[in-house]
């Protein structure tokens, strides 16, 4: 197995967060130094890291599409209308309001798809729960205390600080509420390898400290041993 020319599933970095935390700018960030890590001198070439956004799960749903309009399929035209819909749902994030059990499990299955491809770092939507026991990856959690993150959102959506509690309580909520859809309960510490206090950390330290964490775990090789 070579996490590192793609001949196993994976590698993969999944980044849940409380709302406040910009998992974003992390991903971003994470992106284009382990893009870096994944140069081999084997091979020469280069592998790319790519941060799950709209356009990268927009991408994997249509490959999905075309597979199934292929495919010999009783269910195809329902199939196709059920990836579709989960694909808007992921572009505007009402993906956290779906209860259909269908709809979930189709989540699911593209979230599993972006894992497998490796290489993928995936923001939200469950990720870390859906693929908690997968191998060959990393589950990081950003928190906060309630108080630094109320001010936080008052500043980035220049809100009141009525109006930004009640934003951050909405989406907490609805994050967790979705998380216990998943998997049938509320996530726990135990779910996720590493949780950081995003109120005492800069992008930076936690980028570097994940990127350690990545090659002690030799999920990436060290540019010494590349």
């Amino acid at each position: 197995m070579n996490l590192e020319t793609g001949d196993f599933p994976g590698p993969f970095l999944t980044i849940s967060r409380q709302a406040g935390c910009s998992a974003q700018r992390i991903a971003i960030k994470l992106s284009k130094i382990l893009t870096g890590y994944s140069y081999m001198s084997e091979t020469k070439t280069d592998a790319e890291w790519k941060w799950v956004d709209k356009k990268v799960f927009s991408d994997a749903v249509d490959e999905m599409i075309d597979e199934v309009k292929s495919g010999d399929f009783d269910d195809a035209e329902e199939s196709v209308q059920f990836l579709k819909e989960v694909s808007r749902a992921f572009s505007d994030e009402t993906i956290y309001d779906i209860s259909d059990e269908n709809l979930i499990n189709t989540l699911k299955g593209i979230i599993c798809r972006l894992a497998n491809q490796g290489r993928t770092i995936i923001v939200g939507r469950s990720a870390g729960v859906i693929l908690k026991d997968v191998p060959n990856k990393l589950n990081i959690r950003l928190e906060a205390p309630t108080d630094w993150r109320i001010h936080r959102v008052m500043q980035l959506k220049d809100l009141s600080r009525a109006e930004a509690e009640t934003y951050i309580n909405q989406a907490d909520s609805k994050r967790d509420s979705f998380i216990e859809k998943i998997i049938g309960r509320k996530a726990e510490n135990n779910d996720f390898d590493v949780i950081f206090n995003y109120a005492s950390l800069e992008d930076d330290q936690i980028v570097d400290a994940v990127i350690n964490i990545l090659k002690n775990k030799r999920i990436i090789a060290s540019l010494n041993d590349a």
